[in-house]
């Protein structure tokens, strides 16, 4: 069953994802060369205090840590260490979550460490950011769960690749539904799977975490043996990016952008929701 939220609940989702959006801003801040993964652990701890919010990550399912730091060729679930000191030239991945009063948001963006980084590095970020905000933009009324999953796979796949080859897109993990939980129904492919169908409807009051996983090689994963650290089979390095997104009766509203989508939005031709919070 699919949550459908009301207005007022979707104001309280958007303050959750204002939290994550200052988690982002201050993480992204302190993803420098000599940092660890830990350091940025504490950093969002710092700011989720400070907001009066609750990590969502934190404990579920027994994960350890307060978000997930995936560097490299870790796709998503990297659990942040005191042993994993970033270098010039890497690149992380941050997905983190907060709760409000029993209501939750969820995102991910993708950061560059230091500066040397490699164009196909700068494009492969470019282009899992720009899939994402596609999926976004096809969240509107009349739509089915399946155009968002086809927007996504479609931006990707008309990209050149530098050098060649193609992009591989995430086939085990992808976006979901999110309310009073983290993760609920329905999951969101990054990819048209005929054999499931167009999927719901989308109607004012759904509610997705849009995320787009995408590597410069193949699409398989495998977990290593913390059960959580999710690494690229071939050990191509990945992008993540993910963003909390509201269907309302006025239009989608990022509920984890600092503006809600409205500049973003705007560039696409689609007039982003008010935002419930002024």
């Amino acid at each position: 069953m699919v949550q459908i939220k009301s207005p007022e609940q979707i104001a309280k989702m958007r303050e959750a994802g204002l939290v994550v959006a200052a988690i982002h801003a201050a993480t992204r801040e302190a993803a420098v060369p000599g940092a660890t993964t830990k350091d940025l652990d504490q950093v969002a701890r710092k700011v989720l205090a400070e907001h009066n919010a609750k990590p969502n990550f934190l404990g579920y399912g027994g994960f350890p840590a307060t978000i997930c730091t995936s560097v490299n060729d870790v796709v998503v679930h990297g659990i942040p260490s005191d042993d994993v000191v970033l270098k010039d030239g890497d690149v992380i991945s941050i997905d983190c979550g907060a709760i409000i009063d029993g209501w939750h948001g969820d995102a991910a963006y993708t950061a560059f460490v230091g500066s040397g980084h490699s164009p196909e590095l700068v494009e492969l970020s470019r282009v899992t950011e720009e899939s994402m905000w596609a999926g976004i933009a096809a969240m509107k009324q009349g739509n089915r769960l399946v155009d968002i999953s086809r927007a996504v796979e479609t931006y990707i796949r008309r990209q050149p690749k530098p050098g060649g080859g193609k992009y591989g897109i995430i086939e085990d993990y992808g976006g979901h539904g999110i309310g009073t939980e983290m993760h609920m129904d329905p999951h969101l492919l990054n990819y048209v799977d005929r054999k499931r169908g167009k999927g719901p409807k989308l109607v004012p009051g759904f509610c997705l975490a849009i995320e787009p996983m995408v590597s410069l090689g193949t699409p398989k994963t495998k977990v290593l043996s913390d059960d959580w650290t999710v690494i690229t089979t071939d050990g191509t390095w990945s992008s993540h990016w993910e963003h909390s997104v509201a269907l309302t009766e006025q239009g989608p509203l990022v509920l984890t952008a600092p503006d809600g989508g409205k500049a973003k939005l705007a560039e696409m031709g689609i007039t982003a929701a008010p935002d419930p919070l002024g």
